[in-house]
């Protein structure tokens, strides 16, 4: 944070605002460093272009508008995921920087040439006394539009001749955006995963009011022991946090326990964690309705909690693939033959069972398989014929975008493309009892 106070000693920056960025951006420090560099003076020309790539919830957006905001910049954010058509964000650029007669002035169908034309009349009627900065979120959608697109984007202040800036930011690198024909590479900026003790520190400074900063800490540290393993989304890790803040505190409240007993403070909320464990990225239910069934339990003792399969409601087949996926990914390949295949002789019992695996397959967790495998299974263990058309192809990438299933391979891999099964042993028997399918038959650790 120091050396972003420094800069404050630059000419072009105010001293109070950078104290309040620093206070903004814990742990993103040394890329709001880079970007300030990479922005240089506001009333000079900064440079053309800036990709700046990162995973979901790692500060990307958050950090690129704490500094426009703070430094006061002429800018404009737009998230192509609502930019249906090229038009629409031609006339969103337009009418932010020069009025509702620029954009009036382009043509219904506008083209890369006609975009450029009208801002280039308008710049001449109104010169940019600072940086114009254009901030496209999930940039990666431009691919899908127009093939040029990306090319101007990248060289739009020579194209346009103007002081104008335009960040590009993304989930994805650089490398699988680079048109074919070539284009201007612009500046790359990475912004990494926080690390767990980044996590701990960034989600610590949202302590409760009623309770101490460190009895919060603690509470993270123990969010983050079950949770960082499977999620390191800063927003998911956020919202669990506020959704299971209440139930840690439960012991305190009633007077049970003080804020230092963490033994029976964990046992508390040990169970509430799991059940959560199980629908992280998954809104099945409203969070309002998660609290409230957090607070019911059953005369037996066991949670009555958020339950992934019994809200989840997907197609016939997609209950098949994820079954077999689940087969995939916890039994030995050299099984399947002896649990798919109707006529496959015999085979050895001491072949079958190796005397050496003392460990289950279920402790060490979801092994990768490839897509081939998937679908050999899923043939075998449907009733139906079915054909392996595009709609079996787009169940499984649904179930990839659900979670579900996680893709382990390279996304350019299409030839031999490895998933693993995400879900649970419960919420597969559930799946299983909704198609009746005895799973358990088909599962080595339970022979």
């Amino acid at each position: 944070m120091s050396s972003l106070r420094q800069k404050g000693q630059h000419p072009g920056y105010d001293t109070e605002n950078l104290l309040r960025m620093a206070e903004q951006l814990p742990c993103r420090e040394p890329q709001a460093i880079m970007l300030l560099s990479l922005m240089g003076e506001p009333q000079l020309y900064s440079v053309p272009s800036v990709f700046i790539y990162g995973h979901r919830a790692s500060g990307k957006s958050h950090v690129v508008s704490i500094l426009l905001k703070e430094l006061e910049l002429p800018n404009l954010t737009v998230s192509c995921a609502e930019c249906i058509s090229v038009a629409l964000l031609f006339e969103q650029v337009l009418l932010t920087f020069f009025g509702g007669d620029a954009a009036a002035d382009l043509p219904r169908y506008p083209s890369l040439s006609d975009f450029v034309r009208v801002y280039r009349k308008h710049r001449s009627l109104s010169a940019a006394e600072q940086t114009r900065y254009i901030v496209l979120e999930k940039a990666e959608l431009l691919r899908d539009m127009d093939a040029n697109l990306i090319s101007v984007l990248v060289r739009l202040q020579e194209l346009v001749e103007d002081n104008v800036s335009v960040f590009l930011l993304s989930d994805i690198p650089w490398d699988t955006f680079r048109p074919n024909t070539g284009c201007l590479e612009p500046i790359q900026l990475h912004f990494p995963d926080y690390t767990r003790a980044e996590l701990h520190q960034i989600l610590s400074r949202d302590s409760h009011p009623s309770y101490s900063a460190d009895f919060y800490a603690s509470y993270i540290h123990v969010l983050l022991g079950v949770f960082y393993i499977v999620c390191r989304d800063l927003r998911e890790l956020r919202h669990l946090a506020a959704l299971n803040f209440a139930k840690f505190c439960e012991p305190v409240t009633e007077g049970k326990a003080t804020e230092s007993d963490s033994h029976k403070l964990w046992r508390n909320i040990e169970p509430h964690l799991k059940k959560a464990m199980q629908t992280v990225y998954l809104r099945e239910v409203s969070s309002l309705e998660w609290e409230k069934n957090q607070q019911v339990e059953t005369p037996t003792g066991p949670l009555r909690g958020l339950s992934a399969h019994t809200h989840v409601e997907l197609p016939f087949y997609s209950k098949f693939l994820l079954i077999a996926a689940y087969l995939a990914s916890y039994n030995p390949a050299r099984t399947d033959k002896r649990f798919f295949v109707k006529h496959h002789g015999k085979i050895k019992k001491s072949k079958f069972l190796k005397g050496n695996e003392k460990t289950s397959n279920h402790l060490l967790g979801p092994k990768p398989f490839p897509l081939d495998r998937l679908l050999a299974i899923f043939y075998s263990v449907v009733d139906s014929r079915v054909a392996p058309t595009a709609s079996i192809f787009s169940q499984i990438s649904s179930l990839v975008t659900l979670q579900l299933l996680t893709q382990v391979s390279h996304a350019d891999q299409l030839d031999a493309p490895k998933y693993k099964c995400a879900v649970s042993l419960d919420f597969i028997s559930a799946i299983s009892r909704t198609v009746n399918f005895d799973i358990v038959k088909y599962l080595y650790d339970f022979l």
